[in-house]
């Protein structure tokens, strides 16, 4: 019984691993990090995340795609990417200054300001934003990644019991094999990966402008990592923000990218491709999270293993992530029903300003080219969800009053 247990479980974790594999060893691959300290320090990251609080949130940390454009001119300025390291150590450590100051003044102060009517919009932000990088991948091959996501999605309702869980799982195994069939995989990784390496760990550098221009991302990265947080949350059915606390996940999401950074990896965040799959298999035991964490960690030496993961093709995943990326949108909007949101002319206003300000950094700008932006340096600017939900807080305080039943 315990074994068949066990079996499930590692299953259930190979899916999430799947899930965050592609993003996590892309923002390396783009900034120039080593891919494999990637994910040793994405599974350390989850597993110091998960000790933080108190082992109650189903997330896994991976990669922070909003420290690409900061890292890549770090390390264009100053030939070398161990100065990024410290600027983004540095980042992680006002991160957990933050959580004591959020511990300090009251979660119930933070709730207050963030009510459904500005939470809701920004979880639909997030997941919607998403799409775009799910349709890129997904046009390598458009027969690959429908075939993939129809049954991803038809896989559920033709099975019962715990096959119904790991429709994820199953849909790459068929648009691998799919893609086999089409000659549309490139084994090149596999026979190149050495079957035990140890991965290219760095310690940090420090210099104070490198820093200037890393540490005021964690302004956008915070309004991620609340929507993410609470997203969480609504999937699962728990306000994670008030219990363990939003100081907690601040904490642990700073303390990971401390060790991170510590190593050689890049900045850690909470993922919202993990999260749709909690959605979908309905299972929320923060230990298979843990599990999916060591499996990276070891995915980390494993030369041969990552290689093989590396040719699942981006059309695959495309086709999984329209799945995923959709229902993190579609929570948004049963966050805002369940909470029974008023849709008079104040709530529209705010909702409204900060889906058209959030997707204007995401879908709209890769539909349409359009983006609104607020700069703070010549180099940095608060666009999409970051700015979205200063406005949107600040609208909502503006029209209806900081009230938590507003």
């Amino acid at each position: 019984m315990k074994a068949s247990l066990s079996i499930k479980k590692s299953i259930l974790a190979l899916q999430h691993l799947i899930a965050m594999f592609g993003a996590t060893v892309l923002v390396p691959i783009l900034t120039g990090l080593d891919p494999s300290v990637a994910l040793f320090s994405a599974g350390c990251g989850t597993l110091i995340f998960h000790y933080c609080t108190k082992k109650k949130v189903p997330v896994f940390l991976g990669s922070s795609f909003a420290f690409i454009p900061v890292i890549v001119q770090v390390a264009e300025q100053y030939g070398d990417l161990r100065y990024a390291q410290g600027g983004m150590l540095v980042a992680g450590l006002v991160y957990v200054l933050f959580s004591f100051f959020i511990r300090g003044i009251g979660i119930e102060k933070i709730q207050k300001i963030l009510p459904p009517q500005v939470i809701g919009p920004m979880i639909i932000v997030i997941g919607f934003n998403l799409l775009p990088t799910a349709f890129n991948m997904a046009k390598t091959s458009y027969i690959v990644a429908g075939l993939t996501l129809a049954v991803a999605v038809a896989w559920p309702y033709l099975v019962k019991g715990f096959l119904k869980q790991i429709s994820i799982l199953v849909a790459v195994i068929f648009g691998y094999i799919l893609s086999v069939a089409l000659h549309l995989v490139d084994f090149t990784a596999i026979n190149n990966a050495q079957y035990f390496a140890v991965p290219n760990f760095t310690l940090p550098l420090f210099d104070i402008e490198a820093i200037i221009i890393i540490v005021p991302i964690i302004f956008a990265v915070f309004m991620e990592h609340l929507g993410d947080i609470t997203t969480n949350g609504a999937v699962v059915g728990q306000n994670f923000v008030e219990d363990p606390g939003l100081n907690r996940t601040l904490l642990g999401d700073g303390l990971a990218t401390v060790f991170a950074s510590l190593i050689g990896g890049p900045a850690n965040t909470t993922y919202g491709e993990n999260t749709g799959v909690l959605a979908i298999t309905k299972n929320y035991d923060p230990s298979i999270l843990r599990l999916a964490a060591v499996f990276a960690i070891i995915l980390g030496f494993v030369g041969k293993l990552g290689g093989f993961l590396r040719t699942i093709p981006q059309a695959v995943m495309g086709g999984i992530s329209i799945m995923l990326f959709s229902m993190i949108g579609f929570i948004g909007f049963r966050n805002i029903r369940d909470n029974h949101v008023k849709l008079n002319i104040k709530n529209i206003i705010v909702m409204a300003a900060i889906l058209f300000i959030g997707f204007s950094g995401g879908l709209f700008k890769e539909l349409f080219g359009f983006t609104i932006e607020l700069p703070i340096t010549e180099s940095i600017s608060l666009n999409g969800l970051s700015l979205a939900a200063i406005v949107g807080i600040l609208l909502n305080a503006i029209l209806n009053g900081v009230k938590k039943d507003a």
